[in-house]
């Protein structure tokens, strides 16, 4: 496979993760893989963010995105959690996990609660590596890609077969059903 040189895309390439609070499986529990795919769809329309690769495990996120234009980044993930904690806290009162729910709750401080902040669904913060250099690009695919398999993970049979990344979209050259994905080699700088 041929590597794009990526350095004019400084800034502009990053590889993020997101993980649910004190690492609960939240995406799991609630079923909630399509928030993420809405988020990455919506990513795309309003701030024209691409997304290279992902994967959503049960209670983190990594991705490989690209902005185009000038677009926060913090605001842009901010916001996406927002949205989704939302809603998982809707699927879990639909599901009755009052013991999810109380430990949500509780994480959340009192300034938290005058806020409006009822639950903690995320980490407060998130991590976001700018991809420099086609070495940490590669090395980040491969660990995005191995993630549902590698260590106390064992999400499918084999890497390629989980159904909630874009390994699929790199080793067989399959589009995703719920991501439009766009190739690294074919980013702009």
């Amino acid at each position: 496979m041929s590597i794009k040189t990526i350095h004019d895309t400084a800034d502009k390439t990053w590889f993020i993760t997101f993980t649910c609070f004190s690492w609960v499986p939240l995406f799991q529990i609630t079923n909630s893989y399509d928030l993420v795919y809405n988020w990455l769809s919506l990513i795309k329309e309003k701030y024209s963010i691409d997304t290279s690769a992902f994967v959503i495990m049960p209670n983190h996120v990594h991705a490989i995105i690209h902005l185009n234009t000038s677009s926060n980044l913090n605001k842009v993930i901010s916001n996406g959690k927002r949205f989704m904690a939302y809603e998982m806290v809707k699927r879990l009162k639909v599901q009755n996990r009052e013991d999810v729910l109380t430990k949500l709750s509780d994480a959340c401080s009192v300034d938290d609660k005058k806020n409006g902040q009822l639950h903690r669904v995320f980490e407060p913060s998130f991590d976001a590596k700018s991809v420099l250099t086609d070495k940490f690009l590669q090395q980040k695919l491969e660990y995005i890609h191995h993630n549902p398999t590698s260590g106390k993970w064992s999400l499918a049979e084999t890497f390629i077969d989980y159904e909630h990344s874009s390994a699929g979209f790199y080793e067989r050259n399959l589009p995703h059903s719920n991501v439009s994905l766009k190739h690294y080699l074919d980013l702009e700088g």
